[in-house]
């Protein structure tokens, strides 16, 4: 049986839920449409939203565009329809990302094994410290088993391969720091706590964490070295001395593949907020293509390394603003 169209309030719950999903600097770079038959909702890329310093080829912006439609999957499920994704749907408009037919009631209320529809809004990127508790291997692998249901491998990396990774992490965060393009790139999202109140996206300074006490962590610097101008002082932290982290990796590096890791990256950042596993991104060693290389462990056969993930229990971290519905849906439906 054909579901109705949906209703004005169903896309805005929708695009709401799709706009909740993470992003590099919280820029967001997403729009919403109905399809043209009034039963689904399409994904479009936000060029004004890019990132193109950090990001040239636009594999940040289409893995940002995965994750906003993991949600609408998750929050379609919400309104009794059955998720049908098509990815980069229509050769001739490069824009049009994802379409997701939502014509079908829904076969089955919680197919990702548990509702995961509270944790959209309460998933938070975590640059505190963590603790020194490693991730038990039972949540690692169904970590692992979700990431695998959308197309991308989650490696969980041994010693050795953390101390490469934090090496090449430190080197790009390095040369990075001396690119004076690229910092102010950064620095542009950058929100101080006075305009937080006003701002719809970018990252507060709440959000960027403590410092680290030993300097062992490779931590993106947005605004020069810490403490930052303008920031409210606060006190350097000791963190985990050795993090826990894992790669996301696909076999092919293509545009569908970015936005397979998009989706893979929410459902995993999801159910491990379920679990209260804390998750911090660290896109710095894929902004230069030796240290991105580097990333790839020759011992795991051919792949390509999408994203690392400093995973652990801690705080969950702040929240960081969102844009209104009414600028990411089509506001002719967004009353």
């Amino acid at each position: 049986m054909t579901e109705p169209t949906l209703t004005p309030a169903d896309l805005r719950l929708l695009a709401a839920a799709g706009g909740a999903a993470p992003s590099l600097h919280n820029s967001q770079p997403w729009r919403f449409r109905p399809t043209e038959d009034g039963r689904g909702i399409e994904v479009l890329a936000d060029p004004a939203r890019a990132v193109p310093l950090a990001d040239p080829t636009g594999t940040a912006l289409h893995i940002a565009a995965g994750a906003a439609l993991f949600n609408l999957r998750v929050a379609a499920l919400g309104l009794g329809r059955e998720p049908v994704a098509q990815l980069l749907p229509d050769p001739d408009a490069p824009g049009l990302l994802a379409r997701l037919d939502l014509s079908a009631a829904a076969r089955d209320a919680e197919p990702f094994g548990r509702d995961l529809r509270p944790a959209i809004t309460r998933r938070h990127s975590s640059r505190e410290p963590f603790t020194n508790r490693d991730v038990p291997e039972a949540v690692l692998g169904e970590l692992a088993a979700a990431a695998e249901a959308e197309g991308a491998v989650l490696a969980s990396l041994e010693e050795g391969g953390v101390r490469r990774v934090l090496a090449l992490t430190a080197e790009a965060v390095e040369r990075t720091s001396q690119d004076p393009d690229r910092q102010a790139e950064a620095r542009a999202w950058l929100r101080s706590d006075d305009a937080v109140g006003e701002a719809v996206d970018g990252i507060p300074f709440a959000a960027l964490g403590s410092r680290d006490r030993d300097a062992r962590l490779p931590m993106r610097e947005f605004a020069g070295r810490p403490p930052y101008r303008d920031a409210p002082a606060r006190p350097a932290e000791r963190f985990e001395a050795l993090p826990q982290l894992c790669t996301l990796v696909t076999r092919t590096d293509r545009p569908v593949d970015w936005l397979r890791t998009g989706q893979a990256l929410e459902r995993v950042w999801l159910l491990a907020t379920v679990h209260g596993v804390r998750l911090t991104v660290w896109h710095q060693p894929l902004e230069w293509p030796d240290t991105r290389w580097g990333l790839r462990d020759p011992a795991d056969g051919p792949g390509y390394v999408q994203l690392v993930l400093r995973i652990g229990y801690g705080p969950p971290g702040s929240a960081t603003p969102r844009r209104p519905v009414e600028e990411t849906l089509d506001a002719s439906l967004a009353r």
